[in-house]
């Protein structure tokens, strides 16, 4: 029996990054030697085993047979007979299909130190258009390694994949699991780049493939191209740090742009409407978790509003916390915010520019919360008042309170 490292340990490991969770492979056993080794069952497609001192896992060496469309359609095969060889030749890309022995030296049967050095993403094998989730994982690994290219050949490979279908067979849970980690990559742009250029963004995010090509007015918008402009608010919310349901709501914010009448191009009255519809739609169809949509809704709708607070007055500023429900949830509307910041600085030539607004409206939100409700409740009732006026008391003084902060 004789276990190795694989896989995206040895991989950052050469590259010199930080390596997230090692993954096993154990050559030579077979379940029952795994068990009288004092490991624990867990896998339930293929043997996994858990070290009973680590709590690793640990995988026995296995190949695998397409046996139906989709990423599930896998009849797996572990033995003892399987070797690394075997094991590697099923993964991905070829800078995952290394291994490491326990003394530390690289087994590299298809090439990827070479790729690595020439930052290249290539496929190990044609097994690789077998499952479709291979398309979004070498999109995802695009963005967290910006500086490299999709070799042509796996491009064509790529793009022979939504051709047949097979991008189709996805499962909503699947795609979702994907896009979310791609949107938390070093350079989210890349990601969507990839999946464009080979027709999967058009199959699985049509509302955001729509946006390449509408134009906007260039006065507001020097990269003109929607589509461009995403991808810069994107990369944006990636150097800003922001957290997953911010970078998905910048991925929502303007979709209505892709259905704005021909007529009234370049400019797009009513997309915030139209972008919170779309945004339902992909919503439901991706099981988007509540707190990724519900941010992104209050994002499509209010972002125009929240560009243009520097010349509200103290009760727009107040109505608009309340459209936000930012009084009863501070902390999201610290991350709407965030997004907005993100669209205003997401345009060419405007990346460094300062963003007022948002210190504004939360030296306004800081004011209304800090008003005390209690006292004003407590003389409302002893005045015989109840119900809605004492919600109108309470408004009067965070509106006043809004007004002196802003003065």
């Amino acid at each position: 029996m004789e276990i190795y490292r694989v896989g995206g340990a040895v991989r950052d490991r050469l590259l010199g990054r930080p390596a997230g969770d090692e993954d096993w492979v154990v050559v030579g056993a077979d379940p029952r030697r795994m068990l009288d080794a004092g490991f624990k069952p867990v896998g339930r497609d293929f043997p996994v085993f858990l070290h009973p001192e680590t709590g690793q896992e640990y995988a026995l060496a296995r190949t695998e047979r397409k046996t139906a469309p989709g990423y599930q359609g896998f009849a797996f095969h572990a033995a003892a007979d399987v070797t690394l060889e075997d094991d590697l030749q099923r993964r991905d890309l070829t800078i995952n299909a290394m291994a490491e022995d326990a003394e530390g030296r690289v087994i590299d049967p298809y090439g990827g130190q070479r790729d690595l050095a020439d930052k290249v993403l290539r496929h190990v094998s044609p097994a690789f258009c077998e499952d479709p989730v291979r398309i979004l994982r070498l999109a995802r690994f695009a963005a967290r390694l910006p500086d490299f290219r999709v070799a042509p050949e796996t491009e064509a490979l790529m793009r022979g994949m939504v051709d047949c279908g097979e991008v189709d067979a996805l499962v909503p849970e699947r795609v979702w699991q994907e896009l979310s980690r791609g949107l938390m990559e070093e350079r989210p742009s890349r990601m969507f780049g990839v999946l464009r250029s080979c027709g999967a963004l058009a199959r699985l995010l049509p509302e955001v493939d729509a946006l390449w090509g509408v134009p906007q007015p260039p006065q507001h918008h020097p990269e003109v191209d929607t589509g461009v402009h995403l991808m810069l608010v994107l990369d944006m919310a990636a150097r800003l740090q922001a957290d997953l349901p911010v970078r998905f709501a910048c991925l929502c914010h303007d979709l209505g742009k892709g259905t704005t009448p021909a007529d009234i191009l370049p400019r797009h009255l009513g997309h915030e409407a139209r972008s919170v519809e779309l945004l339902a739609h992909l919503a439901d169809r991706l099981k988007v978790p509540t707190d990724c949509r519900e941010l992104a809704e209050v994002v499509a709708r209010e972002h125009g509003h929240v560009h243009g607070s520097g010349k509200l007055d103290g009760a727009a500023v107040l109505r608009l916390l309340e459209r936000c429900d930012a009084i009863r949830k501070p902390r999201r509307m610290e991350q709407v915010l965030q997004a907005c910041e993100c669209d205003a600085r997401g345009r060419a030539g405007l990346e460094g520019q300062p963003y007022p607004q948002r210190e504004r409206l939360l030296l306004a939100l800081r004011a209304a919360t800090a008003v005390p409700t209690a006292p004003i409740a407590a003389k409302a009732a002893a005045e015989g008042r109840s119900g809605p006026a004492v919600g109108d008391a309470i408004r009067r003084a965070r509106l006043e309170a809004v007004i002196e902060a802003l003065a």
